[in-house]
């Protein structure tokens, strides 16, 4: 069985545990990782992280979570403060398996891959990073091969959040 949970991502001087956007599970954060220019990577094994769109406004900056399911895909949501919300899925193969229960599909509920690319350059230029479309459709369009987890880090060197 693989990991099941949020990586909750964004920058502040604060650690994002602290903040009110995310005090509702403050609790069942936990740090994975600082890294460069005040970004952050939590991780959470709630049942929900909150609103994206709170924390980016609370920060000032983008943020975004990747809900990891079985190490097999990743729900991404993402907002910044200027560029608004969005979504995306990484292995949408995978991830159709999930939705199928429920009698869904990936692009039920999240942007196509191109859409999503393109909002995620515009979610990478708000956070002062320079990312292009068809690296980010690439990361979009791949499968979480060896896992969801490194797919899902790979998503975020891609966005430009900087290595630690």
């Amino acid at each position: 069985m693989g990991f099941w949970g949020y990586y909750v991502v964004g920058r502040s001087d604060r650690p994002l545990a602290e903040l009110a956007a995310l005090s509702a599970v403050s609790e069942g954060l936990t740090l994975n990782e600082r890294r460069a220019d005040g970004w952050q990577i939590w991780e959470a094994t709630v049942p929900e992280v909150g609103s994206m769109s709170s924390l980016a406004r609370e920060t000032g900056a983008p943020a975004l979570f990747g809900f990891v399911m079985d190490s097999e895909c990743v729900a991404v949501e993402a907002a910044g403060p200027e560029s608004g919300a969005w979504n995306a899925c990484l292995d949408r193969e995978a991830m159709a398996g999930y939705l199928s229960g429920d009698g869904k599909e990936p692009d039920d509920l999240f942007l196509p891959a191109r859409d999503a690319a393109e909002r995620a350059v515009a979610w990478a230029a708000e956070a002062g990073h320079r990312a292009t479309a068809e690296e980010l459709t690439d990361v979009l369009t791949a499968p979480a091969e060896p896992s969801a987890e490194l797919l899902f880090f790979r998503f975020l060197e891609r966005l430009g959040v900087p290595e630690a």
